[in-house]
């Protein structure tokens, strides 16, 4: 990575004249003007707060002593900016090495000892997925695909939330449904689930059952309990499976109880002077660790609240032997996870084990109007109708493509535009172009002689510019695992697209110039190499027509 190399020389640099700074400090970044050469760092300013020079006369010292391999220029700019023109042999070879490696992340795959768990979605089996749950799903499988492309041990888990009033509340409203389809006058439960999904389950009761759980009571509870729980999860694995999301472990909450692991959780809690009584019920003693206040772990009733389970579940994956447990939660969870922190503290865990993503929620636009949406009004579209309506690739894309932290407002009317317009297509047809070059050409990829391509052929500035943006991808790659921010992907292929379709626009890749057609031919291999791994983390299709 060039960026990365410019970096080493700079500190090698500081070092022989006798400055000291911290690696972090040190930045180098591409100017947005031009004429400021290809990279830019500021680090004389950085030093000006600890030296006695001034920033201009630090930053001339360090062009001075700068190795000029890679370089062209190496110039002063401004109150002492130190800006970077990268030599032609330089940039040649930063494409003829993309070009030899089998995997173009190599340089930053390397060996790791942390084991990482990922959870998401994890949403309770009450209802369909939603629009809302789409960009989480997509959000925690791109970020699986992120580390594991980085070389870590990742394991992702599904946790169903499958005890308490929600569970209750969805298996009366179920056996209300059933008592309907059996010609019962029966209301729903006034906090009762109103989408017809469970009236389909009802019918397919009555007609497995006849009229065998008419009177409500413990048994009939338990049963509409575990036939909606199984409903609910077969249809939430073969909905997630529909967008390409697939677990490798779904973890119930009931199963936390029968193994004890909430009685433990609550007993080391109690023993670590975590935990204070009130008013009947079992505080967690929170305002120690850092939360705003205090919370409850049980109340005066015995119940436990959501807390509890979720702290012992947590204790439960320390336990399996994870290094770090990624969580990915909605934006109404926030002071849930202060109360989490304070607890698994409490609880005797490291620091740095639980890390959470929040992300805001999804609302769906058509035709200009905002359509806003309730599960428990059964109001709401499905993730299963989404993907049907307009495919698995866009629905992908378009969940990834704002940060996280952002409101994201999914445009119905542009996802479903097969155009330049739709970024999805944007991004694909630059591959699809790159197949149809090689097509024409009669050459396959493989074929082209890497090594003894003329790339000092490639003499364009969109050339030149198209082989830095190939550069970072492994940099954008790392930022976007570390930062949770899989929208840096989406953003860098778009900048990647948008180049290589300006410059397929301007140039011809197949002239009457043989040794052009094949530098260009590399170039164009060089942007497809890119785009198979990005499109392949993003879990979006590759396709060779469109």
């Amino acid at each position: 990575m060039i960026k990365q190399e410019i970096r080493i020389l700079l500190l090698e640099a500081l070092s022989d004249l006798g400055y000291e700074l911290d690696d972090s400090t040190v930045n180098v970044e591409e100017p947005t003007n031009p004429e400021f050469g290809d990279f830019s760092s500021n680090v004389a300013l950085e030093l000006a707060s600890v030296s006695e020079h001034p920033p201009r006369e630090i930053a001339e010292e360090i062009a001075d002593s700068i190795d000029r391999e890679y370089f062209s220029k190496v110039t002063v700019d401004g109150p002492g900016f130190v800006n970077f023109v990268l030599d032609r042999a330089c940039v040649e070879e930063t494409l003829r090495a993309l070009l030899r490696k089998s995997n173009p992340l190599q340089n930053v795959i390397k060996p790791r000892e942390e084991e990482v768990q990922i959870e998401f979605v994890s949403s309770n089996p009450t209802g369909p997925l939603t629009v809302g749950h789409c960009r989480q799903a997509v959000l925690g499988d791109v970020l699986t695909a992120l580390y594991r492309k980085l070389g870590y041990d990742v394991s992702t888990e599904y946790y169903f939330n499958d005890e308490g009033k929600q569970i209750e509340v969805m298996a009366r409203t179920l056996w209300a449904r059933y008592m309907q389809e059996l010609g019962h006058e029966m209301e729903i439960p006034e906090e009762g689930y109103q989408g017809d999904y469970l009236i389909k389950i009802a019918q397919s009761v009555v007609e497995e059952q006849g009229d065998k759980y008419t009177v409500w009571n413990g048994d009939t509870e338990n049963v509409f309990k575990q036939i909606g729980l199984k409903e609910m999860v077969d249809r939430i694995q073969e909905d997630l499976a529909s967008l390409g999301v697939k677990f490798d472990n779904w973890f119930s909450e009931s199963q936390l109880h029968r193994d004890g692991k909430v009685d433990e959780a609550l007993q080391t809690l109690q023993e670590n002077n975590g935990t204070y009584s009130e008013d009947g019920a079992l505080w967690l003693k929170a305002k120690e660790e850092g939360a705003p206040q205090d919370v409850v772990l049980v109340k005066s009733d015995g119940d436990p609240t959501y807390l509890l389970p979720d702290l012992a579940y947590h204790k439960d994956k320390f336990d399996r032997g994870f290094d770090r447990a990624i969580v990915l939660l909605g934006a109404d969870h926030q002071r849930h996870v202060e109360n989490m922190k304070a607890g698994l503290s409490k609880l005797g865990l490291p620091e740095d084990f639980y890390h959470v993503l929040i992300n805001q929620f999804v609302s769906l636009s058509r035709d200009g109007e905002v359509r806003k949406m309730s599960t428990r009004r059964g109001e709401f579209v499905t993730m299963k109708d989404l993907v049907d309506d307009v495919g698995c690739d866009v629905v992908r894309y378009f969940m990834v493509a704002r940060k996280p932290e952002s409101h994201l407002e999914f445009d119905y009317d542009l996802a479903k535009e097969q155009s330049m317009d739709n970024p999805v297509f944007y991004l694909q047809y630059a591959y699809t172009r790159i197949v149809s070059i090689f097509r024409k050409s009669e050459l396959l990829p493989e074929e082209l002689p890497y090594d003894k391509l003329k790339l000092g052929k490639l003499d364009k500035q969109e050339e030149k510019n198209l082989i830095k943006i190939l550069d970072k991808f492994p940099e954008t790659v790392e930022i976007a695992a570390y930062d949770y921010g899989p929208h840096h992907l989406a953003s860098y292929g778009e900048e990647l697209a948008s180049s290589f379709h300006s410059y397929y626009n301007k140039y011809k890749v197949l002239t009457h110039d043989e040794e052009l057609s094949k530098a260009r031919l590399g170039l164009c291999r060089g942007v497809q190499i890119i785009l198979e791994e990005l499109l392949e983390i993003l879990g979006v299709n590759a396709p060779n027509k469109m």
